[in-house]
């Protein structure tokens, strides 16, 4: 048993640290960050793969954009879920802010969808609706995240898009980016102006004419990420910013049965609900995950993370790096035979 005076003085300590990280290679540039592989180094040879985000220096210089940065920082370290991509830590070196992130090993669902639009073939609907159900979960956790004294937050994404879903080569779905989200505790540019924030063909009526926005519009945005993923083309297709907006606001609900002719009515039903223009229409993020997982589950192949993973290592073969692969370099080595009786009672349950 530890002694009260023992915890007591280390309830007082503050332990000084600042995180050495060697930059390895430029993952992607967005408008307002650079994200870098890296490698978080400490003492004794400790080593640990990162995901540097920097904050571009223009948007540093001004306030409310670095504000935003580091509330990004701030909301996301404690988003601790396994559909979120976590944040380690956040610093200031000289002017310059980052956040080190969890490095995610794999592919972004956009590159997936590119894959697929170039072959021609579609993303089997199962694999589809498994991505999407993971979203919702995420969606969920964030939209009823309560902080240290049980309120809640009323945390809201803004920027579902597939660019910001990322699938891991073990086939787990992890939703990053919540540099443009907000909640109750934070400042939002474009509360009170007319600015909108986020990308426009994902963007809810709502949101895409700059009114007041809630967990409503993620769901928006999950639907049309979902029929992009059915589809592989864009819901909504206008390039003109003007005629973009118009297309969402007032233009006639897509007819998607018109457009997925193939799919099975529940999904379809589904989705015209998630993107309905009357927001109360739309299900909260619990509820679109769970119809989606019990659709998937009724499918002669439903998705999962192992059938992901084996999507991605067949569609991605050559890039395709499973999680226990040795270095590079790295002579191959046999695994371990299993002679134990288990072994053998596996194989004569379910072959060998």
């Amino acid at each position: 048993m530890v002694p009260r005076e023992s915890l007591e003085d280390a309830a007082s300590r503050t332990i000084e640290y600042v995180g050495r990280f060697r930059l390895l290679r430029r993952i992607a540039s967005g408008g307002m960050a650079t994200v870098y592989e890296a490698e978080q180094v400490g003492d004794h040879g400790f080593t640990k793969r990162v995901a540097l985000k920097v904050i571009h220096e223009k948007y540093a210089r001004q306030p409310e954009w670095l504000q935003l940065f580091i509330d990004e920082a701030k909301l996301s370290a404690n988003l601790v879920h396994g559909n979120i991509v976590q944040i380690f830590q956040f610093e200031e070196v000289n002017g310059e802010f980052y956040m080190a992130m969890e490095y995610i090993r794999g592919v972004t669902l956009r590159a997936l969808i590119d894959h697929h639009r170039a072959l021609h073939e579609p993303l089997p609907p199962p694999l589809a609706a498994y991505i999407a159900s993971r979203v919702c979960r995420a969606l969920d956790y964030a939209h009823n995240f309560v902080d240290a004294s049980g309120a809640r937050l009323f945390i809201v994404h803004r920027d579902v898009s597939p660019g910001n879903v990322l699938l891991t080569w073990d086939g787990q779905v992890k939703l990053g980016d919540f540099g443009i989200a907000k909640a109750r505790t934070m400042h939002d540019p474009a509360a009170g102006r007319n600015l909108t924030i986020g990308k426009k063909h994902y963007m809810s009526p709502e949101q895409i004419t700059g009114t007041a926005v809630d967990w409503r519009t993620d769901i928006f945005s999950t639907g049309v990420v979902l029929f992009e993923m059915l589809a592989l083309e864009q819901l909504f297709r206008e390039v003109e910013t003007e005629a973009s907006m118009d297309e969402v606001t007032i233009g006639p609900s897509p007819d998607l049965r018109q457009r997925l002719p193939a799919l099975d009515t529940t999904i379809t039903g589904l989705l015209t609900l998630a993107i309905a223009k009357d927001s109360m229409l739309r299900p909260n993020a619990a509820m679109f995950g769970l119809a989606l997982d019990r659709w998937c589950a009724k499918q002669a192949e439903p998705g999962s993370p192992d059938r992901l993973q084996a999507h991605l290592a067949k569609e991605f073969a050559a890039s395709y790096r499973p999680p226990s692969e040795l270095p590079r370099g790295d002579a191959a080595k046999p695994a371990p035979s299993d002679k134990s009786p288990w072994s053998s009672v596996f194989n004569n349950v379910f072959g060998s």
